[in-house]
């Protein structure tokens, strides 16, 4: 049982690395009810969870799982010791603190973009977070941790995906990136989408100029009918009153 646990595991890690782009070390968010499980079956989660996950992780938590655990008094002390030995992660509930439920699935908005894994025994956080893509969820059962197979919501998110009608979350983040090595922003996608003014700028002075004249056309040349002899001009020399010769055109008939 151990070792199919194991490769399932395998499986779903796989699946979540390739769709949704999770890297090592992976991001466990964790609330009280998950601790008191582990201490009520003696599961060590900072030993256990690596081995489980083949993989570092970073155990955290957030501050109003901590609070919550307080309020609740010294039947969740022992789950609250373990709690504050993670990492809080800052939620926006600093001031004013929301159920531990509330708070998990806020952290997780609408597509898990810190990558969350989420290990929790409450039902509440279970059924929102099924609504979510992306998210791997882990609970313990039987003195073990098991990883949950990927939900409908995910598996059809990642079909949508394949079939062009969405873009992936690691093509989103490639086309941010992409635009900040460029310099674009969404100011300038709004500046470029408005159209700009014209200025009234003065007429060109060469449209200003009077048209040119044009030259009288040229004669067509008369055609010769047939049997009818071309004339052809000779110059002949005439004498100027100065004694000068010139020479005059004369027609003859060839």
């Amino acid at each position: 049982m151990k070792i199919k646990r194991q490769k399932q595991a395998k499986k779903t890690i796989s699946f979540y690395k390739y769709n949704f782009s999770f890297r090592e070390p992976f991001q466990i968010l964790i609330d009280g009810t998950f601790c008191q499980a582990a201490l009520k079956n003696k599961i060590q989660i900072k030993e256990q969870m690596p081995k489980y996950l083949m993989g570092e992780v970073q155990l955290c938590t957030t501050s109003c799982a901590l609070k919550e655990l307080e309020t609740l008094g010294k039947q969740l002390y022992g789950a609250k010791i373990i709690l504050q030995r993670f990492q809080v992660r800052k939620c926006p509930h600093f001031k004013d603190p929301v159920p531990a439920s509330e708070c998990l699935l806020s952290m997780l908005e609408e597509t898990n973009p810190h990558h969350y894994f989420v290990a929790t025994q409450d039902h509440t956080v279970t059924t929102g977070l099924k609504k979510i893509p992306g998210v791997p969820l882990l609970y313990i059962i039987l003195n073990t941790i098991v990883l949950d197979k990927p939900s409908q919501t995910s598996l059809d998110h990642v079909q949508a995906v394949q079939l062009g009608e969405l873009v992936s979350p690691a093509q989103q983040q490639s086309i941010r990136s992409l635009k900040e090595e460029q310099g674009i922003s969404q100011k300038d996608g709004e500046r470029r989408g408005k159209k700009r003014k014209k200025k009234q700028s003065n007429p060109n002075p060469l449209s200003c100029l009077k048209k040119k004249k044009k030259g009288a056309p040229t004669p067509p040349l008369k055609k010769t009918e047939p049997g009818e002899k071309r004339k052809r001009s000779r110059h002949k020399k005439r004498k100027t009153e100065g004694g000068d010769n010139t020479s005059a055109p004369v027609v003859t008939n060839t």
